[in-house]
């Protein structure tokens, strides 16, 4: 029974990479880039028949998958992070379709990486174990959602959704540098 034990709680070395190996649909998302921003062919989503102030929408994000495997008698947790962009879920209104919304647009794309970037520093600060790994990646994922969440409605409401250009260009600085300082 020693021997399980001190097996339960073995240490995991964690291996963290990028993927665009996912379970959604090829065709339906475009993965980050930061070579690779996004054009209006990419949103192919229809906007909702509501009269609505909202230009445009982009529905993106980031997520993970994660297995556990023995290598040379150590554990190893690989966790492969991915961050898209939905195209089927994203739109832009007819005649909306302006270089200025579009980087109002890629700009919620780049918080979406900015957070998944966040969740993979996380991870590799992490000690992980047999015992815990579950339960600590999911808790380190929400939190990155909340940190995402939190920007992206943060950056709507400072810039109005992108109309007070003023503080839509302090926020186009802000997240051009953390997306720069992201990809050295």
């Amino acid at each position: 029974a020693t021997l399980i034990s001190g097996q339960t709680f073995a240490q995991l070395t964690a291996n963290v990479n990028w993927t665009e190996q996912t379970s959604l649909p090829a065709a339906e998302v475009f993965y980050y880039n930061p070579a690779k921003k996004l054009t209006w062919d990419n949103f192919r989503g229809t906007a909702p028949s509501a009269n609505s102030q909202v230009a445009a929408l982009t529905v993106s994000g980031f997520g993970y998958n994660a297995s556990v495997r023995t290598v040379n008698g150590k554990g190893q947790l690989n966790v492969n992070v991915y961050c898209y962009f939905s195209k089927e879920k994203s739109w832009v209104r007819p005649g909306k379709n302006t270089a200025y919304i579009l980087l109002h647009e890629q700009h919620h794309f780049d918080v979406s990486y900015i957070a998944a970037a966040i969740f993979i520093d996380k991870l590799q600060g992490t000690k992980f174990t047999t015992a815990n790994y579950n339960t600590v990646l999911t808790n380190l994922y929400r939190e990155c959602c909340d940190i995402m969440n939190k920007m992206q409605n943060d950056y709507d409401g400072q810039t109005k959704n992108g109309q007070l250009k003023e503080q839509q260009s302090k926020w186009n600085e802000l997240i051009d540098s953390r997306v720069t300082a992201l990809t050295k």
